[in-house]
């Protein structure tokens, strides 16, 4: 019987799946296994199912001789060493898609976190200071008339430009490779420079992949470009945003505010972020929801045991393996 890892247990029934149809071994939920840990035990394993803050780079892929597929339950897989992977003949899958409607909901609970206060407003009810009903008391920016940019225009980026639309909002976006104008009129978005979306933009709200050109995108530069009164959320990935520059933004008022998901050092957050007011932030819970993430599981298992069967998986990274 085929070995896997698996290295945080998943929701849903693709759990006992797995365990029909490998030697499974796993931790609980609440469980991180360290680099060291991960080689440890995947020394003797034919797949391995990694979560996006596994660091499977080329030790942990090289520390398996007999790995034969790598299942990441997330939509990205920069954790991951995709090169030493295809070189050793390893398939690499992710979940594109499932999580789309779960994370572009996620972006528009924290702009509205944001905009309205919603959660500052909640601590300060909770700690007895709503004295009475006040003129100024907690106000915040409407939607409507205002503009949406949104950085990354995939499947994410796309969905949350739809929800727009009910806000009675014009959409820019920016995109390294520009959508078709039937694209562009599904989504309701018109495409724009980035410092165009930067200076336009009310609202901003980012959805690229994490690459080398998307690493620290939005630094001081690009805040001090964006208007004094613009909100910005990010639920991709953490180091796209240059988090020091971002605290500065908030201290010195370049921006307004800003909700947030992820962080550039993740778990670890900038004290000073948590000591802000206009800040949001969640532990990164873009797909949190139980249909999301019981389908995630159910994605990484398929395909982890369509490649040990043999077959081909529906969601592979490195198709190259399979045109050889």
């Amino acid at each position: 019987m085929f070995k896997v890892l698996l290295t945080r247990e998943m929701p849903g029934p693709a759990m006992e799946k797995l365990k029909r149809g490998v030697d499974l071994e796993y931790v609980s939920e609440e469980t991180k296994l360290t680099k060291q840990e991960i080689i440890d035990r995947i020394k003797d394993k034919d797949g391995l199912i990694s979560m996006l803050d596994d660091p499977i780079d080329a030790e942990v892929i090289n520390a398996a001789h007999d790995l034969k597929v790598i299942s990441n339950y997330a939509v990205g897989f920069n954790n991951i060493d995709i090169k030493t992977a295809t070189s050793r003949g390893i398939a690499v899958t992710n979940t594109p898609g499932v999580l789309t409607n779960a994370t572009a909901d996620l972006a528009w609970a924290l702009l509205m976190a944001v905009s309205r206060r919603t959660a500052e407003g909640d601590r300060y009810l909770r700690a007895g200071k709503f004295r009475c009903w006040g003129p100024k008391l907690m106000l915040g920016y409407e939607f409507a008339g205002k503009t949406l940019g949104i950085i990354g225009m995939g499947r994410i980026g796309s969905a949350v430009a739809k929800r727009a639309s009910g806000f009675d909002m014009h959409v820019v976006y920016y995109k390294r490779h520009r959508l078709s104008q039937q694209e562009e009129k599904k989504a309701g978005a018109e495409y724009a420079g980035l410092d165009e979306l930067l200076s336009q933009s009310d609202f901003i709200s980012i959805h690229a992949p994490l690459t080398d050109e998307t690493r620290h995108m939005l630094g001081e530069e690009q805040f001090k470009k964006m208007k004094d009164s613009c909100i910005l959320i990010n639920t991709a990935r953490g180091p796209i945003v240059d988090e020091s520059a971002l605290t500065a933004a908030l201290k010195q008022g370049w921006i307004a505010g800003a909700g947030l998901d992820v962080y550039e050092n993740e778990p670890a957050v900038s004290p000073e972020l948590l000591e802000m007011e206009n800040v949001v932030l969640e532990p990164h819970i873009g797909s949190a929801t139980y249909e999301a993430r019981e389908k995630m599981a159910e994605m990484v298992a398929d395909d982890c045991l369509a490649v040990l069967k043999g077959g081909r998986p529906d969601n592979i990274v490195n198709g190259e393996l399979y045109e050889r």
